[in-house]
């Protein structure tokens, strides 16, 4: 299967997504634990990407495939956390955890994890 996303588009697309989850929560006035959350999503993917050995890091220090793993595995908790942290009943909130588990499953079905540049 060809898959389009290079490290690079990769790296575009990670730290995007960092900005419209670090903006969103307070541009829709999401409760203060969805805010948190958020918010840890959006330092933690930055800090990832910062440290990822990939064309739009800092300083690439963190395989480009476990930073892969990583996304997955936030992935497959991220749909159960508006329940363990008790904002479910947000909407939007809610709505924004499962959209950033759909984008990150098709981003990474979609990435050349083999390619170097």
């Amino acid at each position: 299967m060809h898959r389009p996303i290079s490290p690079r588009i990769h790296g575009v697309l990670d730290y995007a997504t960092s900005t419209a989850v670090a903006i969103t929560p307070r541009a829709m006035r999401f409760p203060k634990r969805a805010r948190v959350l958020f918010d840890s999503l959006a330092m933690g993917y930055t800090s990832l990407s910062a440290v990822t050995d990939y064309p739009l890091s800092v300083k690439r220090i963190a395989p480009f495939k476990a930073h892969g793993a990583a996304e997955l595995a936030i992935a497959a908790v991220l749909p159960a956390l508006p329940w363990a942290l008790g904002f479910a009943e947000h909407r939007a909130a809610r709505n924004l955890c499962f959209g950033l588990t759909a984008l990150t499953i098709v981003v990474a079905a979609l990435t050349d994890w083999e390619r170097k540049q």
